[in-house]
Order: structure tokens, then C-alpha cells, then sequence
């Protein structure tokens, strides 16, 4: 049967912020038993191993609504002896924490976090679901009650509105001001509890975030309207703001309803490649019996069923039954893949056709989608240069905010105590730095979203902003511009050692190689034959890029060097034994033993992606003459043809052949003293170099390049389109994150003077302020339509 944990055992913010002191110190056993099975074996679910003891965890944050929210839990993980580093971005609600499994436990940190008011739950799995369900519910239920109340405090306070003086006698005013205060006591104490209980830790902490002025603005709102029910011939005996109040929250739950819903819209997709993932496995037992588990309780080795329409647990090879699988999340290709017997099927797949049984070499975070899952969630930590200055801001703004509603308060009250309360309030609601917080983090998530749809994944936010100004694109050729893919097409001896044995001294090199045309050879062989013996081979070594090394010990006791790779990194000059084609070469100290010959094709739309990115860079840079650099490690006729497949235009684009990993960095580096901001489009273990070195680097996401490549962004899809499709993205998104810019300030410039003078009443300043974060979030949301 299905196990998980109860919901019961999901401890709340409240629970833990009642009983644990922010530095780990225990008030009561509460917080060791709410959070004790995390220490046990749940945080592996969530984290990932780093080395050396320390982990890093990705976990959802319960309860935040702004960049200053998002401090607050950084300074309160930080304050946790081991835990390493924290990050949190506000939009996402997402945080990133880097411990020491010898110093800390992830019940003191996790502790820690719900003290200072949040709480922290994995991304994933059936306490995130459960706990994400629980708290849309409780929000609806709050705006259910404040809309529903406001209707009726409008009713009782229209009258009032509608009348003229003495029309109302004094027992039925009574009555209608005691009828607004009961309704509005549900507004208060239920609808406004997220409000109150953020703000009381705010200052329990000595911080500030955005519901602090909010509760202070409804607080004193409801204090001045109640005395003028006790006592209606008092100071405050004639001003009664019950239907501004109960509508002002109405306004700001709505505003925060639709906010979080544009928000998991702009956000959504960085999350949906873990929706295919099932929560259960049908485990095989040693008599044939089956045990529906959780899938997080899987280890390499099991064996699976897996039926008709479920997605595949972890990463395995098939052993029984044949089917075919829909694969378009991890490489953007819609059309079956087959499945017979030995196939490698991916967690996250689809199994189309028949049950299979699968035994799993890979589970969890070291599976090929848990690895894009990794790289995703911590590029989501990098932030922009832009949305980094406005976190900066937040807080001084905040602590602004209330300066100027005690200044506003302070002008008036000496001429008109009614106007001094109401333009406090208006200022502490209008103020909310919201719009400001999102302008950049929305648009910018909002177009990671858009390209992970078209099979592009944002390794690194900042990258996008850094495309935005790139002036120059350059390119490797193998497993790039062409296809990852290859085939030998044919085989040339020229040695004189038998075939058999050549074949095999190529074979085990091959096998030690991850280069793409490394892997064509091995596979060629591996059909050719399949039971091949191991020469022996010593100090196998690969130059990245070129090919790979090794020392043969031959049967007289003397040794020779064996080359396989390209002709430069063999010695030899192509042009006199090749074709012209594509070739590898095998050689020794004695000179060259076999030619490889293989088939190379681009990659679907290169010729026309690489235009659209020419034209982009012409249209947005024209004082920059030179667009576009190939950089091969192949022969020159090799480069040429695959250089007058794409059109390349000699003079406007570059290219150079016979390129070492140390000759790409320095051609990149030539550009770049050119004036050039270039990005880089390479293979993630040849090019590594070159990537680090360019300011932005693209590579593909397939086989073993995932686990190490370096890249801001990692191309899924088989075309190239999404690239060029990336450049448009980026420049978007900088004018998107400056109209938002310019909006929030625009907004707040505008409805600050308004509110200081009285003119700006708090239901106005509620409806102000949800419809400026709003409308923010609504132009970004406008990024993921550009690339329809």
C-alpha cells in the first residue's frame, strides 16, 4: 500500500514559532519532535551531497510575501551554527541552504526558520502538496470572509452616505455602529491573521517586511473606529472606517490571491518537469509479489513494474516486455522512442504501450532529470545584478514608510486629528514597496518559464541579463551545430597490424573517451565485435577536444604511443589521407593505423537560427561588424563544408579549424579585445574552458555532459532555434524589468503626495497598492507569449 507521512506531522509556523528560540536554543520539545523526522531520512530526499559532509538542501518557503520576508529567513538560517550559506528568492518562495552534516541537523535549522515565522517544506513530494492544498484553502477561506463582510458593513454604512442630518435617529446609529464593528471583528481577527502574525515577528526580531506598515495601517484603522462606537461623543465619536477597513483588506487578500496565482503561472514551469515524477513505485519482491512504496524509498537495483501511461521512477534498463516511451521532457522530441529489452528509459518519462519491468541504475537527485532539476533550482539563487539593487532598497524603504506616515500624522494633527490618522494610514498601505520587489524577479522568471518550454533551461537568472547585451556568438562545431549523434560510415586500414587487433586497440580507447565522435566509434565496434578482447593499454589519457592517449605494451616488451583524434592532435596532414569528409584517426609511433569516417549532420533550423541571431545582433547592434565565430577542433575541409551549410559569410563571421581547448579561449579572448560581449555554444565537457571563459556560455544537456558542464544555460531540444529565441528573450526581458522599474517608482512618486495630503482614503490606498503589483505581474506574464 501507498505510505507517507500524515499531514498531522507537517509542523506549522506557529507551533514551531512558539516554542523555538532563532538560534536553536529549545523552549519546549515541541520543535525537536514537530521537525525529528527530518533528521532521520526525509532531508535526503531534498538535498544533494556536496563533498566533505556538506549538503545542500532546496526546500519552499510557507509564508512570504516580499524581498524583505526573504532576509528575514536568510539572517534566520544564518544564525544556526553550520549552516554554511542561504539563499532565498522572494518570488519563487524558494530557499537554498548549504550545511555541515557534522555541525547541524536539519531540525535546528528548519526550527529556526518557523521561530522567526516561516516555514520551510520540501519542493516536492507529499508534505509540499499536502501543506500547498491546506494553504490555498486557508487564503480562500480568508478572502471568503473579508468579501463577504464588506458587502454587509457597506450595507449598514450606506445609510449614512445616502442620509442627510437628523434623517437617522440616534438608537438606530447605535445600532448600525455596533452591527459594522461585529462584522468587522471576523475581518480583524481571521482574515487579517497572516497580516498580525508577521508583523508580531517582525518585531519580536527587531525586522521589518511589507506587513508590518499593513498592520499597523489596519490596526490603528480598527482602534480609531471602535472608540467611536464606545464612545460616540468622544474625539473620534464621528469618524467611523469600518467599511474602509473591512474593503481595504478585501482588497490587499484579493490582490495577494491573484498574485500567488500569477506568481506559480510566471514560476510553473521550472516546476512541471517534476509532475511527471510518480509518488509511487510498484517494487518487484523476491517471489514475484509486488509492494506499492513510496518512489523516494527506491534504491539502484530495484526492480519496477511499470504499467501503461505511468512515468518511469528513476533511471533504468529495461528487462522485461517492450514498449515505447514519450521522452519531450528531457529532449523536446514528441515522437516514441522505443523500448525493447537493455533500453535505457529516464525518470520522468512516460511508458506508452506495454508494462515493462525496469531495474534502476540511477534514483532521485543522480537520475538525468534530477540533475537538470539541480541545475535549474540553483541557478534560481543567481540573482541579477538589478533584482540584487532592489532587495537592497527594500528594507531602508520599508523603515521610510514608516518615518513619512509618522511625519504625515505629525503635520496634521495639530489642525485636523481626523485627517492626520487617515493620511498615516493611507501611507503606511500605499507605500508597499510589492511592485518595486517584483518589477525584476518577475520578468525574469517569467522568461526562464518561457524558454524551459521551448527546450531551453536557465542554468543562471543573471545570465539573461548578461544575453541581453551580447554583441557576438561563437560556436563549436561536433555535437553543437551538428548533431550529438554521429555514425562511422566507413573504415580504412593503413597499417600493417591485423584488423582485428586495430579494432580493438580503437575500441578501448574510444571506450574511455566521452567525446561525441569517441562514442560513434565505440558504438560502430561494439557491433562489429561485440565480444571483443581488452589490449593492453596503460596511462589512457584524454586531451579535451582533440582525442585520447595511451601506452601499448607490445608482445616483445617494448611500448608505442597510440593517438586517436583528430589529424592535429595525431600529427598528420589530413589533406593527403582524407576524403575531405569527417575523420578520426588511430596512430602509433610507426604512423597512422586506421581512418574512421563519419557522417555528420546539423542540427534541425542551425542555418536559420544562426540568422535569426545575425539579424538580432544587426538590429540591436550595428556598430559591431563581426557576428558569429566557429571554433573546431576538426580539419579545415571539414569546418569549411559544415561553415557553407550555414551560409556563413566570410568577412562578417570567422571561423578556425584545428582548434585545442587553449585555442578556443584564446580566440574568444581575441574577441572580447575587440569590444565584444560573446557568448558560447560548446559542448559541456570538451569546451568547458572556453565556456567558463566566455560572459555567456550555452551548452547542450544530453548523456554524461549533464553531470559536469558548466553552462548558464542548457539546451534540451534537438534544435537550435531556442537559442536565437533566447537572444529576443533577454533584450525583452531588460525593457520589461525597466518598464516595471519605472512603473513602481512612477506609482509610488504619484500616490505618496496624494496620500500625505488626506486626498488618498485606505480602501483606496488597499486598491493602490494590489493593482500596482498587479499590473507588474501582468507585463512579465506578457514574456511567455513572445516565443508562441
Amino acid at each position: 500500500m501507498t505510505q507517507s507521512l500524515s499531514p498531522s506531522l507537517v509542523p506549522t509556523a506557529a507551533d514551531a514559532a512558539s516554542a523555538c528560540d532563532i538560534r536553536g536554543g529549545a523552549k519546549s520539545d515541541l520543535p525537536t519532535y514537530a521537525w525529528q523526522s527530518y533528521d532521520v531520512s526525509k532531508w535526503r530526499s531534498f538535498s544533494k551531497l556536496e563533498g566533505q559532509g556538506r549538503w545542500t538542501s532546496n526546500l519552499k518557503i510557507q509564508g512570504m510575501h516580499c524581498s524583505a520576508c526573504a532576509g528575514i529567513v536568510e539572517q534566520a538560517l544564518m544564525a544556526v551554527p553550520g549552516v554554511i550559506s542561504a539563499h532565498v528568492d522572494a518570488l519563487t518562495a524558494r530557499a537554498k541552504v548549504t550545511w555541515d552534516e557534522s555541525v547541524a541537523k536539519p531540525s535546528q535549522w528548519l526550527s529556526a526558520v518557523a521561530s522567526a515565522g516561516y516555514a520551510l517544506l520540501p519542493i516536492h513530494g507529499v508534505d509540499a502538496i499536502e501543506q500547498t492544498r491546506r494553504d490555498r484553502r486557508a487564503m480562500l477561506w480568508r478572502w471568503l470572509v473579508a468579501g463577504f463582510c464588506t458587502m454587509q458593513v457597506m450595507m449598514y454604512a450606506w445609510p449614512n452616505y445616502g442620509s442627510s442630518p437628523g434623517d437617522i435617529d440616534a438608537t438606530s446609529d447605535h445600532l448600525l455602529r455596533w452591527a459594522s464593528l461585529l462584522l468587522t471583528l471576523p475581518v480583524v481577527f481571521f482574515s487579517c491573521g497572516p497580516f498580525f502574525k508577521s508583523a508580531w515577528n517582525d518585531l519580536r526580531r527587531g525586522q521589518i517586511s511589507m506587513d508590518l506598515p499593513v498592520s499597523l495601517g489596519i490596526g490603528l484603522t480598527f482602534v480609531v473606529s471602535t472608540l467611536a462606537v464606545m464612545e460616540p461623543t468622544g474625539i473620534w465619536g464621528s469618524e467611523l472606517y469600518f467599511d474602509s477597513l473591512t474593503m481595504l483588506v478585501f482588497f490587499l487578500l484579493t490582490g495577494r490571491w491573484l498574485e500567488a496565482a500569477l506568481k506559480q503561472r510566471v514560476a510553473g514551469q521550472l516546476d512541471s518537469s517534476a509532475d511527471p515524477l510518480p509518488l509511487t513505485a510498484e517494487l518487484e519482491l523476491a517471489g514475484g509479489q509486488t509492494l506499492t512504496v513510496p518512489s523516494q524509498s527506491l534504491s539502484v537495483g530495484d526492480v519496477i513494474r511499470v504499467r501503461i501511461g505511468e512515468s518511469f521512477a528513476g533511471d533504468g534498463v529495461v528487462v522485461g516486455g517492450s514498449s515505447e516511451a514519450e521522452e519531450s521532457l528531457l529532449t523536446g522530441e514528441a515522437l516514441p522512442v522505443a523500448k525493447p529489452v537493455n533500453a535505457p528509459v529516464f525518470a520522468g518519462t512516460t511508458n506508452l504501450s506495454a508494462p515493462l519491468r525496469v531495474r534502476l541504475l540511477q534514483v532521485g537527485a543522480d537520475t538525468r532529470l534530477g540533475q537538470m532539476q539541480q541545475l535549474v533550482q540553483n541557478g534560481l539563487h543567481a540573482k541579477p545584478h538589478i533584482v540584487q539593487l532592489a532587495d537592497k532598497i527594500a528594507k531602508p524603504f520599508l523603515l521610510a514608510v514608516l518615518c513619512l506616515a509618522a511625519l504625515a500624522a505629525a503635520y496634521w494633527w495639530p489642525t485636523d486629528p481626523h485627517r492626520a490618522v487617515l493620511a498615516a494610514i493611507a501611507v503606511l498601505v500605499v507605500t508597499c514597496p510589492c511592485a518595486l520587489a517584483l518589477a525584476a524577479p518577475a520578468a525574469f522568471l517569467s522568461s526562464a518559464s518561457a524558454l524551459a518550454e521551448k527546450g531551453l533551461l536557465v542554468r543562471n537568472l543573471a545570465a539573461i541579463e548578461r544575453l541581453a547585451k551580447v554583441s557576438h556568438f561563437a560556436f563549436d562545431k561536433t555535437g553543437t551545430l551538428t548533431n550529438s549523434d554521429l555514425d562511422v560510415t566507413a573504415v580504412h586500414l593503413r597499417g600493417a597490424l591485423p584488423r582485428e587487433q586495430v579494432l580493438a586497440l580503437a575500441g578501448e580507447m574510444a571506450a574511455n573517451s566521452l567525446h561525441v565522435v569517441s562514442q560513434a566509434i565505440d558504438r560502430y565496434l561494439l557491433k562489429v565485435r561485440p565480444s571483443r578482447t581488452a589490449p593492453l593499454l596503460t596511462d589512457v589519457s584524454e586531451m579535451p577536444g582533440m582525442g585520447v592517449q595511451a601506452t601499448l605494451r607490445k608482445s616483445d616488451g617494448s611500448t608505442t604511443v597510440l593517438r586517436l583524434g583528430s589529424a592535429k592532435f595525431c600529427g598528420i596532414d589530413a589533406t593527403t589521407v582524407s576524403s575531405g569528409y569527417r575523420a578520426s584517426y588511430l596512430v602509433d609511433d610507426d604512423g597512422l593505423l586506421a581512418i574512421f569516417e563519419l557522417n555528420e549532420e546539423l542540427r534541425p533550423d542551425a542555418g536559420v537560427a544562426l540568422q535569426i541571431i545575425k539579424d538580432t545582433l544587426n538590429e540591436t547592434m550595428p556598430a559591431m561588424a563581426s557576428r558569429l565565430s566557429l571554433f573546431s577542433g576538426d580539419a579545415q575541409s571539414s569546418v569549411k563544408r559544415t561553415a557553407a551549410k550555414l551560409g556563413w559569410a566570410y568577412g562578417v563571421d570567422t571561423s578556425q579549424a584545428n582548434c585545442s581547448a587553449a585555442d578556443k579561449v584564446a580566440g574568444l579572448q581575441g574577441l572580447k579585445a575587440l569590444g565584444h560581449q560573446v557568448a558560447m555554444v560548446g559542448d559541456g565537457i570538451n569546451d568547458s574552458p572556453v565556456l567558463v571563459a566566455a560572459d555567456v556560455s550555452m551548452a547542450p544537456a544530453q548523456g554524461a555532459a549533464l553531470a559536469s558542464v558548466k553552462a548558464d544555460f542548457l539546451l534540451t531540444a534537438q534544435s537550435l532555434m531556442p537559442i536565437a529565441q533566447a537572444l529576443t528573450q533577454a533584450q525583452a526581458t531588460m525593457r520589461v524589468v525597466k518598464q516595471n522599474m519605472i512603473w513602481a517608482l512612477i506609482y509610488n512618486a504619484l500616490c505618496v503626495p496624494l496620500a500625505v495630503i488626506g486626498v488618498l482614503t485606505p480602501w483606496m490606498a488597499g486598491l493602490g497598492m494590489a493593482v500596482s503589483s498587479l499590473l507588474v505581474l501582468l507585463n512579465s506574464l506578457r514574456l511567455k507569449k513572445l516565443l508562441d
